[in-house]
């Protein structure tokens, strides 16, 4: 957010003055987040939940572009998923062999041409 401050009368700026102060004194009185997740995890542990039974496995939510230690944490703490592997095409661009699609994701633009003047898809898969 930036303000022309040049433009601004002294009634206005006085108004974004006295905001800024209110603001500034609403964000000294919080706590520290560090704290209040302190806080949060001593609450679960002795109620004997876990984060993710509470909130499920979403990444917790960072502000700015600095992630807290415990957020960086957090991906190398939650199950390792297996890689998917490579899938062998399956439809090949008559046209052009070296065009293919494994039939995953949206289909490639050469198979949507061809799907639009009524060619089926069976057509197009590999023997």
């Amino acid at each position: 957010m930036s303000i022309d401050l040049s433009t601004l009368s002294a009634k206005e700026l006085e108004s974004l003055i006295s905001q800024a102060k209110k603001r500034k004194t609403t964000l000294n009185k919080r706590k520290p987040l560090a704290a209040v997740r302190k806080k949060i995890s001593t609450l679960l542990k002795t109620e004997g939940y876990t984060l993710e039974e509470l909130f499920g496995n979403a990444a917790p939510a960072t502000r700015g572009p600095k992630a807290s230690k415990a957020a960086k944490a957090a991906p190398a703490a939650r199950k390792a998923r297996k890689p998917l592997g490579k899938v062998a095409p399956k439809y090949q661009n008559p046209a052009n062999t070296g065009e293919t699609w494994t039939g995953r994701g949206k289909q490639p633009r050469w198979l949507a041409a061809y799907t639009a003047q009524g060619k089926k898809l069976e057509d197009f898969l590999i023997k």
